[in-house]
């Protein structure tokens, strides 16, 4: 009998141990797989937990210390509406000036255009007269300093650069044609 109740305490114990091990493969094979997938998700997890425990946690302390007066609002209110109005009838003055100086520069355009003509009905050379009243336009309408142009040395009349006259110093020739006399 003895050998009975022995094979009969061998086959309870790997019964009873049968569902443990069957956890424990899968578990392990689970881990075993995807281990680092769940190592980093619980991280995150952890994470968004604290941000929302801090956020939830600042709402409650700022809550209602930030609670405003209500005057205080309204006159914060009325103090911005003032500055927006401010700004506001600043840009209509500046667009203004800006309308009066097209037109006047308009009106200075038509004034050169008639004398331009009239000029020229005359015989009369147009172009100095434009240029005169040109520079006294831009120095009135321009609130930039004008600098001075450079003097120029005035180009050499009759130089052609196709012809090879008057070259100076540079004399290239193109080298000769046809085969090379290499060897």
């Amino acid at each position: 009998m003895e050998t009975q109740d022995t094979t009969e305490i061998k086959t309870k114990p790997t019964v009873e141990h049968q569902g443990v091990d069957f956890l424990q493969q899968t578990v392990g094979a689970l881990v075993s797989d995807y281990g680092w997938y769940i190592l980093f998700g619980a991280v995150a997890v952890y994470w968004v937990i604290q941000q929302l425990s801090k956020r939830r946690g600042g709402q409650e302390s700022s809550g209602p210390r930030d609670v405003p007066d209500p005057a205080t609002v309204v006159r914060r209110q009325e103090a911005l509406e003032a500055a927006r109005q401010r700004m506001q009838e600043e840009l209509d003055a500046k667009a203004e000036q800006y309308k009066e100086k097209q037109k006047q520069l308009e009106e200075e355009k038509r004034r050169q255009k008639i004398e331009m003509w009239e000029s020229m009905q005359e015989g009369k050379s147009y172009k100095g007269n434009t240029k005169l009243s040109q520079q006294s336009t831009d120095e009135s309408s321009s609130t930039s300093v004008l600098k001075p142009k450079s003097a120029k040395k005035p180009l050499r009349s009759g130089f052609n650069p196709l012809s090879g006259e008057g070259g100076g110093a540079c004399s290239y020739r193109p080298g000769r044609r046809g085969p090379s006399s290499g060897g």
